[in-house]
């Protein structure tokens, strides 16, 4: 995975259950009211950041290649 990755988290939508600092312990942190956010909005690709994205029970994180805005998580359908 030698591609660069955007990586926001969608606050509306995020609940703050702690799964993506589970899975990417390095990538995500929860802020005071239990809001996640990417520790590095552009970050190089990484199994744990796309993890997190699959794990997150509300799919609040999207990833997009950071060169071309490609979707990687969620999948374009």
């Amino acid at each position: 995975m030698g591609d660069r990755w955007h990586v926001e988290v969608d606050r509306s939508v995020c609940i703050g259950s702690g799964m993506c600092v589970s899975h990417a312990p390095d990538g995500f942190r929860l802020d005071s009211a239990r809001q996640s956010h990417p520790a590095d909005p552009e970050t190089d690709a990484h199994e744990r950041i796309l993890a997190a994205a699959e794990g997150c029970p509300v799919e609040a994180i999207l990833i997009t290649l950071a060169h071309t805005g490609e979707a990687v998580f969620p999948p374009e359908e």
